[in-house]
């Protein structure tokens, strides 16, 4: 707006007057009254009362705020097209694979090593494990809330999945560390590939989901696989010659409650994308307060897992303490405990590193998919834990038994990779 006169303005305000010097009334009164609302003009109102022949106004257009933001603003970027986004889920489901086959295998063989000094104290191996993933999973989680990453919403999610998933967990930690003590190295890689026969049985049973022919013959083979290496051949040729049939079926049983709990997991993602509206659930609340709840079934179930290990309850502080000496290999009596603490720190460590990237792999495709990248470690694994490892110098000599069943074991693998092809990718809404 341009006001022309003679007398210079006055300056800016909400009202204006300009006075005539030789006259006492004020010939000349402006109002105005300016909008801060940035969507509308910048004059609300203008209201001119007497106007003199001495003076003229001249009303000058401006644009709206609104006009020269949007003006200056960069147009927004193009959506990103539905063939961009397949290609990136790819490449983010094949680079998680890499990553989780190279865990899977140092968690197997540090597995096994971390057993050899805790070889008399894997309950206590286990309590550590489960109240270390407690902490740690959690004071990740508060950084990423604080970093808006993890939201209200996703904080507020059902927590009786994750209860489920805690009592089952618990369950498998702690069979599998006992079983696993009592095991030859080569054949606990062997009996972990039931892991995916569970799963596809329970994944049948409590997703709903179907499988192909050759998946199924796939899933077989690996069964088969499996009951050739470790119970095929003479007696003494056999891999568990020597050992009771109570270990291979807690193994076994490990195993089972472990798919029941990732199939779990799967249900938790899925219901997730629904309730936060596409949004990904963070997978360290999905790992947080499993942690927490499998800590708190480890604690309430001391009694019975005690008397399990022949331990009376009354003896359990006693043993417990006898444990951390062990694990911290300090004190007199610490007999066996070679190798501690770097070897069972260095599998806790490998181990949390590789149930983030098992989950990761998991939100980005499906259960089956996690245990294939998993279960292609099992032929790295199964060379490394028969070769003379520091603390495990003896070795362990594979019949020809063992190497077919392998074999089987391989082939159907392959045949469940081949049964994926191009749907493998195709996993309904995770990521």
């Amino acid at each position: 707006m341009e006001l022309l006169r003679s007398p210079p303005p006055a300056a800016a305000s909400s009202s204006v007057r300009f006075i005539n010097p030789s006259a006492s009334p004020p010939l000349f009164k402006l109002q105005s009254s300016f909008n801060p609302q940035p969507k509308l003009s910048i004059f609300k109102h203008l209201k001119i009362y007497h106007v003199n022949a001495t003076c003229r106004l001249k009303l000058k257009h401006l644009p709206p705020l609104s006009a020269n933001a949007k003006a200056s603003s960069p147009p927004p970027p193009p959506p990103t097209p539905p063939a961009s986004r397949a290609n990136n889920r790819k490449i983010a489901v094949v680079a998680c694979s890499a990553v989780t086959v190279a865990l899977a295998i140092a968690n197997r063989v540090l597995y096994k090593l971390a057993l050899v000094p805790m070889k008399e104290f894997p309950f206590f191996l286990a309590q550590l494990t489960t109240f270390g993933y407690v902490v740690i999973y959690f004071s990740v989680l508060y950084m990423r809330y604080r970093a808006g990453i993890a939201t209200d919403e996703m904080l507020a999610s059902p927590k009786f999945p994750f209860i489920i998933i805690g009592f089952l967990e618990a369950l498998g930690v702690v069979s599998g560390m006992y079983s696993g003590a009592m095991l030859p190295g080569p054949a606990i890689p062997i009996l972990n590939q039931t892991f995916l026969v569970w799963q596809l049985t329970f994944s049948i049973l409590l997703l709903g989901r179907t499988y192909t022919l050759n998946r199924l013959v796939g899933c077989f083979l690996v069964a088969a696989g499996v009951v050739l290496a470790v119970t095929s051949g003479s007696e003494h040729d056999q891999l568990l010659s020597g050992v009771g049939i109570m270990w291979p079926a807690l193994m076994l049983a490990s195993n089972a409650f472990q798919a029941v709990a990732s199939v779990v997991k799967e249900s938790v993602f899925l219901d997730a994308a629904t309730r936060l509206k596409g949004k990904v659930l963070d997978i360290f609340v999905v790992n947080s307060f499993g942690s927490g709840f499998q800590a708190l079934f480890v604690l309430l179930c001391l009694p019975l897992l005690s008397n399990l290990k022949g331990i009376p309850f009354s003896e359990l502080p006693s043993y417990l303490r006898s444990g951390a000496a062990c694990f911290l290999n300090i004190g007199t009596n610490t007999t066996g405990c070679d190798g501690a603490p770097m070897l069972p720190l260095l599998y806790i460590i490998t181990n949390i590193a590789f149930n983030i990237s098992v989950l990761n792999l998991l939100k980005y495709s499906s259960a089956v998919v996690s245990s294939l990248a998993v279960m292609s470690s099992v032929p790295i694994s199964i060379y490394i834990l028969s070769r003379p490892l520091p603390y495990l110098p003896e070795g362990v000599s594979l019949s020809p038994f063992f190497v077919l069943g392998s074999v089987v074991l391989m082939v159907g693998l392959i045949l469940i990779v081949v049964g994926y092809g191009k749907s493998q990718f195709n996993v309904k809404g995770l990521g």
